[in-house]
């Protein structure tokens, strides 16, 4: 099964869909349609951040699916000030010596990047591609200290007046700037000591900016050729949404309450740039479930891009956000809602493959517009790919000591262009067992008894147990169905008048040393004869 071209009309049924109708309808037939999202890299990029730049790049494929030409820009913010020691890096009393720097002049003291900003940006760049994510990075200090922006800042010095009524227009009468309050849409960074303790003192209508720093310089500066300009965030945004050509930017719900920063940003756009603001979408927050410690503890309490992608596998992960419309506010979990997101995608999946029927066209329809926009290469593989839940791989992967390789040997009919999205979601399942169930969910984790221990059995249940080892264990190849082996062991209990329930126990002792465990004729059954014949012979 694969993909046409130009995708069916009547697949184009999604809100990212609704979204690019809106802007071809707003913005027109365009040679070029860019879409925009950006963030400071102050910090790990976490996935409330993560939210703007898959719903972004939802937007870019519906687009595209349209035979558009998109251009998909994400703007690493990294002129801005260092305003706070972060939590999780290492060193802490060095980087407190650069605070009011640009985030670019702060080293990092990991030693891993050539500096502070450079090691957020590289977090999430080389992550991104896992999940089919391609933006084309702009790097805002670079293009500040190329002087790519010394017009736009020209443009605002001289239109400061115009540019304060903007910021003014949705603020109360306490918050509003009064007419004799000095206003400077341009901040300096020191040419000396580099950092922004600095005031402007003059302006001579051009390019010379004259400013004073608390270290004692005072210099003018010509912001054609100086390095160290750049303009105030809530002009620097539609600044480049007129340079950049963008038609599409979401923001959080912060942004983009009425009279918020985006409706400012709007009034300077036109006002001051001649750009009519881009079409735009509020995105809510993303909350997390289940989160165990040693996965956030590292990162602030945040959990970034890899560290779901620990738990999800990369198109599950798409699923749970194309599967939400970016204004609903929702919760990734990491303990055992996972198992239930997993059924949930894949029941999405049979229902694209028609083994599973949808309740009607529409609704085969949507799944299979949000299972597209799933896959990290956004097409619909030509071989359903192997459907297995995340529950019963813990059982395989624990019964084989997390050895993937002999579980997908166990299962025997792996096919080989299933194989590799199979081995990633076993890795995240693996992965859950190792670091989530522990916290969440100890009855799921288990292991074998394949060093010669012995459970403390006698009389009757030893007898028992072993009655199981030469009776039940030799036709285990031979039931077809979990019930015949539990029913083999319930008569077993029958027919020594003892209770089934005791010996289940007795069994779950012999083979992982707990009181329960998975469904134990499935379980047998997995675990297999030579296991259990090696198990139980110590008996």
């Amino acid at each position: 099964m694969s993909n046409n071209n130009q995708t069916e009309n009547h697949l184009l049924c999604h809100w990212a869909d609704q979204m690019a109708n809106q802007i071809i309808r707003e913005k027109g037939d365009l040679d070029l349609y860019t879409c925009a999202s950006g963030i400071t890299p102050s910090g790990t990029v976490h996935l409330g951040n993560f939210r703007e730049i898959i719903t972004v790049d939802l937007v870019v494929r519906a687009l595209r699916d349209r035979g558009k030409k998109v251009r998909f820009i994400y703007s690493w913010d990294d002129y801005d000030v260092f305003r706070k020691v972060p939590a999780n890096m290492p060193e802490p009393e060095i980087l407190e010596k650069y605070l009011r720097y640009p985030i670019t002049e702060v080293p990092d003291t990991t030693k891993r990047n050539e500096n502070y900003a450079r090691h957020h940006e590289v977090d999430i760049e080389t992550q991104l591609p896992r999940v089919g994510i391609a933006p084309e990075f702009l790097y805002q200090a670079s293009r500040y200290r190329a002087n790519l922006y010394a017009e736009g800042m020209k443009k605002a010095m001289q239109n400061r007046d115009v540019i304060k009524e903007c910021l003014n227009a949705y603020r109360d009468d306490e918050h509003k700037m009064k007419p004799e309050d000095v206003y400077w849409p341009v901040s300096i960074f020191c040419g000396k000591c580099q950092k922004d303790t600095t005031e402007i003192t003059d302006y001579d209508g051009e390019y010379g900016i004259t400013y004073k720093c608390q270290c004692g310089n005072c210099e003018t500066a010509d912001i054609r050729n100086f390095k160290g300009a750049k303009l105030g965030w809530r002009v620097d945004w539609p600044m480049r949404w007129n340079e950049e050509k963008v038609v599409f930017e979401p923001g959080g719900k912060d942004h983009i309450s009425p009279g918020g920063s985006y409706d400012t940003a709007k009034l300077v756009s036109k006002r001051i740039y001649g750009w009519d603001a881009p079409v735009t979408m509020r995105y809510d927050f993303v909350n997390l479930k289940g989160v165990p410690g040693k996965m956030s503890s590292s990162k602030g309490k945040v959990i970034a891009l890899p560290d779901a992608l620990d738990i999800y596998q990369a198109e599950v992960l798409r699923y749970l956000f194309a599967g939400t419309r970016p204004n609903t506010e929702f919760a990734i979990s990491f303990d055992m809602d996972v198992l239930k997101v997993y059924e949930d995608y894949d029941k999405t999946e049979r229902i694209v493959y028609g083994v599973d029927k949808a309740k009607s066209d529409d609704v085969f329809n949507k799944e299979k517009r949000i299972y597209m926009l799933s896959q990290i290469d956004g097409k619909i593989p030509d071989v359903m790919p192997y459907q297995i839940t995340f529950r019963m791989l813990t059982t395989l992967l624990q019964t084989y000591s997390g050895d993937i390789d002999a579980v997908i040997k166990s299962l025997g009919d792996v096919k080989p262009e299933q194989e590799e999205r199979l081995r990633r979601r076993m890795a995240c399942a693996w992965f859950w067992i190792l670091h989530s169930a522990p916290d969440c969910a100890p009855e799921f984790c288990f292991a074998l008894r394949n060093d010669g221990s012995k459970a403390e059995l006698s009389g009757e249940m030893l007898s028992a147990i072993k009655r199981v080892r030469d009776e039940v264990v030799p036709k285990i190849d031979s039931f077809q169905l979990d019930k015949e082996c539990q029913q083999a062991i319930y008569d077993i209990a029958t027919d020594m008048g003892i209770d089934a329930k005791e010996l289940f126990t007795a069994l779950y002792h012999v083979l992982i040393n707990k009181e329960q465990g998975p469904r134990l004729g499935s379980f047998m059954r997995i675990i297999g004869k030579d296991k259990l014949q090696k198990i139980l012979s110590v008996y």
